[in-house]
């Protein structure tokens, strides 16, 4: 058993700056009758995308303690709009009501699943630029970053609807002539799915496509700063015809304790996806860990990125640019920490520097914004704290470094030169628009700094020695490598991570997570 306490709600309602409200004065819950929205503050094309309220077995419904929760836009520190407060019950009938709607789903053929699975996309396609202004809205990237994930996030429904009729079974030949082996795949059950805050349609329709298209039913927490794109693919899903009970919402931020413990412990649940901190990763994995249930984690990452002295340097500096800059380093595949090698240092550290003062940061809604908002004000915090710490051991400000006046939480894009290998930003995930520069000498020595920390989500590096990228890339201890690239994300790639980045992985077969393999010996022949 893991006992929450209040120093583990902070980790578990936000650790690594994922799940924590923006500022203790702006969002907070509320005890209304009702949680209600504007959604006209939107400005979409088909306004009926914004939902209020969760969502249960097919209903739209409010707390049953009529608590709410304010949404504010991260740009502007304007109110959005609210969501219900939910806790212990609502969670409980959302799985009873996925429960139930598993009897039926699971059922249903995988070429009916393939049909409404393309339905759901061809919807977020049809409706993707009002997505993209959602997320725009809520989380703060810009507009054309935000219409990438809509697409991203759409990818993936049509990946998994393609994968439902590929969930094939096996024939192994019998050592005996009476005996017939056949393994046949069933969906595991009802899912649990909780997810972060920068990615807030693409982190859904990764887990929840794998789900519906193996016949699984879900429970979903979305993230209380970034609920609205969620319940819009819920109403989506709708449209499509996804039957009730099948997909269910649970929005919740002060009782993020108790609903996430009963998401995990829950017996009738089989099988939960989170993405997240490493911190909150850990406290799930004990709560399954009390039913053995399948887990899928996606957690927190420190991904170096090494540029060696035969690289191109432009295609670097584009790629470093890519891989930090995006979501304002808000990723969990950003690269965190940069060593780039001695012959080519202050050349690469002068190009990558021209490059991010050229960055136009403000409202993502603005068509010259290249750079939004961090997600809250603790966000900054922490580059501010990574900051400190690093000139205070001999680290200088190459660029920005310093928050940027005005309403909403900004932070000018900032690099650091002559950072140490002991500084907290390489121990730590920044998860902001930092970009710290170490130089190094020799392959062995950067193989050894990129591999000392105890986590292994992605990893870079650019060089055009064929030889160095074999070796580099097998021997980086990461689930993920771009090599003389900065982007790696799609829906085919198998994304996860080793040791301390998680279990599992999403993305490509995965739909394999959401299903148990059961053998059959048929005898008497």
């Amino acid at each position: 058993m893991v006992l929450i306490t209040s120093s583990t709600r902070r980790l578990f309602t936000y650790s690594s700056f994922r799940t924590k409200s923006r500022t203790t004065n702006v969002r907070r819950s509320f005890a209304y009758r009702m949680a209600s929205t504007n959604a006209s503050v939107f400005g979409l094309k088909d306004s009926s995308l914004i939902h209020s309220q969760g969502f249960i077995d097919g209903k739209w419904v409010d707390a049953k303690e009529g608590g709410k929760i304010l949404v504010t836009n991260p740009a502007t520190a304007e109110e959005l709009g609210h969501i219900p407060e939910m806790g212990l019950a609502e969670t409980q009938e959302a799985i009873e009501a996925a429960s139930k709607a598993f009897q039926t789903w699971s059922k249903t053929t995988a070429k009916q699943r393939h049909d409404l699975l393309m339905k759901f996309y061809s919807l977020m396609k049809e409706h993707e630029d009002d997505l993209a202004r959602i997320i725009t809205l809520e989380n703060g990237k810009p507009l054309a970053e935000a219409k990438g994930e809509s697409t991203y996030s759409a990818s993936f429904l049509e990946w998994f609807a393609e994968e439902a009729v590929r969930t094939y079974g096996e024939v192994i030949p019998s050592p005996f002539t009476h005996l017939r082996n056949v393994v046949i795949k069933q969906p595991i059950g009802v899912v649990s799915i909780l997810t972060p805050w920068n990615f807030p349609s693409a982190m859904i329709t990764r887990k929840l496509g794998a789900a519906l298209a193996a016949g699984c039913t879900a429970v979903i927490k979305p993230p209380p700063e970034t609920p609205f794109s969620s319940l819009a693919l819920v109403e989506l899903a709708n449209r499509a015809g996804i039957p009730p009970g099948v997909i269910n919402v649970v929005t919740t931020q002060a009782n993020v304790n108790e609903v996430g413990k009963e998401m995990c412990s829950n017996p009738i649940v089989k099988k939960i996806s989170f993405t997240g901190s490493t911190n909150v990763a850990k406290i799930l994995y004990g709560y399954a860990a009390s039913t053995l249930k399948k887990i899928s984690i996606e957690a927190g990452g420190n991904a170096p990125f090494i540029v060696f002295n035969d690289a191109d340097i432009d295609a670097a500096v584009e790629g470093a640019i890519a891989c930090k800059f995006r979501g304002s380093g808000q990723t969990c595949v950003c690269a965190n920490r940069i060593y780039v090698q001695s012959g080519i240092y202050a050349e690469f550290a002068s190009r990558l520097a021209e490059k991010v003062a050229a960055f136009k940061v403000g409202n993502g809604l603005d068509k010259d914004t290249t750079h939004g908002p961090l997600i809250h004000d603790r966000a900054i915090s922490k580059v501010e704290k990574h900051i400190e710490d690093a000139i205070s051991r001999g680290a200088q400000i190459v660029h920005g470094g310093k928050r940027l006046p005005g309403p909403g939480s900004f932070f000018a894009p900032t690099i650091l030169s002559d950072v140490p290998t002991d500084a907290l930003v390489n121990s730590e995930e920044t998860f902001g628009p930092l970009a710290s520069l170490t130089k190094f000498d020799t392959e062995e020595e950067v193989i050894k700094l990129a591999n000392n920390t105890q986590y292994g989500l992605a990893g870079y590096f650019f060089s055009r020695d064929v030889g160095r990228v074999w070796r580099v890339a097998e021997a980086l201890e990461v689930g993920m490598v771009g090599t003389n690239t900065g982007v790696i994300s799609q829906a085919v790639i198998p994304f996860g991570g080793v040791k301390e980045s998680g279990l599992g992985r999403e993305g490509s077969h995965s739909i394999e997570e959401y299903m148990n393999v059961k053998f059959i010996a048929f005898g008497g022949l």
